[in-house]
């Protein structure tokens, strides 16, 4: 997008790729289906980045939502609109993406060298140098958009980090984010592949006792446990390792950026579409109505056997047990697992799995209303390489094309 925007401007664009593909973190995003951008307003970008939102104004004007599809499909690539709000292509190919954006450079000029890792880069006067294992190059303005972190087989190793600190700007510590968690529940492990579509899910801060030598009873520090880091709900996926999905993704920043992860808790309400005192009411019928059934059918009609079972047997009830011998303590501890089931957090799978690196080039010393760097004319920064990450949904791509886009307009015509 970077290198389009700047050669549509009748700009000599060259673009160096590291790898010997191009747009390899496209090709294996959204499940290989590439999830575009989402379908909302500037306004509920910026609002889906929080603090970092604001400086997104200028970008996502330049090139809005609606923009980037259009570009898309110029290219001869349809799209669609899930119930999500996510927008996909119509094929579900994520290589149909990518190569529309290859061609948009493409048509508008930009010439295209793949296998170029960059080795140095330095300014002589105006001019930028930068060196390969190839040879050097010069250019007048220089737009870094080398990702962050994660996925680094991928070929983002956080290369533009040092590049940005040889020109004087600070780095915002780095984080996975948008990575699975890590748990060693046996029973939820065991239910690895299970999908519920939706869930809401809190990470809990622990009060910590005031001194060294307070000692807290079970029931203080469950009474201290007040505090929530973040919520978000959506798809919940258990593994063999932990959990997944959406909803789990959203809320691993807050789990990375924690300086003590093992300390926090993860509390998960896996039917939210009744609150406790509804799905009480709801169960305690079933049970009195069908009192020679099964416990192990109670929860039948909510979720997947596997799932439903190994709550019942997680609150230590039998299965085989019938529904009339079910205690009030029984019922409550049940309903408390669906509700507020509560699991250790491990720590998460790292840059290795993260969808995105929270963290990076500080906000503060890029102008936003063009991505140049305010210490050093001609150097654009643009993408996951800035401090900016958002929520799963095609938020984080919306970003980088409209930060590449903004960075593209904003380099100033070649001379000579």
């Amino acid at each position: 997008m970077a290198a389009a925007s700047a050669a549509a401007r009748g700009q000599r664009v060259l673009l160096l790729e590291k790898n010997k593909k191009l747009g390899v973190k496209i090709l294996m995003s959204g499940g290989t289906r590439c999830n575009i951008t989402h379908n909302c307003e500037v306004k509920a970008i910026v609002s889906a980045f929080g603090r970092q939102g604001k400086f997104l104004h200028s970008a996502l004007s330049a090139l809005p939502p609606k923009e980037v599809i259009q570009k898309i499909e110029s290219q001869g690539v349809a799209t669609k609109v899930e119930s999500t709000g996510k927008i996909f292509p119509v094929s579900n190919k994520a290589i149909d993406v990518r190569d529309a954006l290859v061609n948009l450079a493409l048509t508008a000029g930009v010439e295209i060298k793949p296998e170029q890792t960059v080795l140095k880069i330095q300014k002589i006067g105006d001019q930028f140098q930068i060196e390969t294992q190839s040879g050097q190059f010069e250019c007048n303005a220089l737009i870094i958009t080398t990702g962050g972190k994660s996925y680094p087989g991928c070929g983002t190793t956080g290369d533009g980090y040092q590049w940005a600190q040889q020109f004087g700007h600070s780095i915002v510590d780095t984080v996975p984010a948008l990575v699975p968690i890590l748990n060693d529940c046996n029973w939820a492990n065991n239910l690895k592949g299970i999908t519920i579509e939706q869930t809401s899910v809190d990470v809990w801060q622990p009060q910590q006792p005031t001194s060294e030598s307070e000692e807290l009873t079970k029931s203080e520090r469950k009474s201290r446990k007040s505090r929530s880091l973040v919520n978000r709900n959506g798809s919940f996926l258990f593994t063999h390792w932990g959990f997944s999905g959406p909803a789990i993704l959203d809320v691993s920043r807050a789990v990375a950026r924690h300086p003590n992860r093992r300390s926090l808790e993860l509390i998960c309400d896996f039917y939210p579409q009744l609150s406790i005192g509804q799905l009480e009411d709801s169960l305690w019928n079933k049970k009195i109505k069908n009192g020679k059934q099964q416990t192990g059918n109670l929860l039948s009609e909510l979720f997947p056997k596997r799932l439903a079972e190994s709550l019942i047997q997680s609150a230590n009830i039998e299965l085989q047990s019938r529904n009339a011998e079910l205690s009030k303590i029984q019922f409550s501890a049940l309903i408390n697992q669906v509700k507020r089931c509560q699991f250790s957090i491990n720590g998460t799978l790292g840059f290795e799995k993260a969808e995105v690196t929270a963290g990076g080039v500080n906000l503060k010393e890029i102008d936003s209303k063009t991505m140049q760097s305010k210490t050093t004319r001609g150097l654009f920064f643009a993408g996951e390489v800035l401090d900016l990450d958002g929520p799963i949904g095609g938020f984080n791509f919306q970003s980088a094309f409209s930060t590449g886009w903004l960075a593209g307009l904003s380099t100033e015509p070649t001379i000579g």
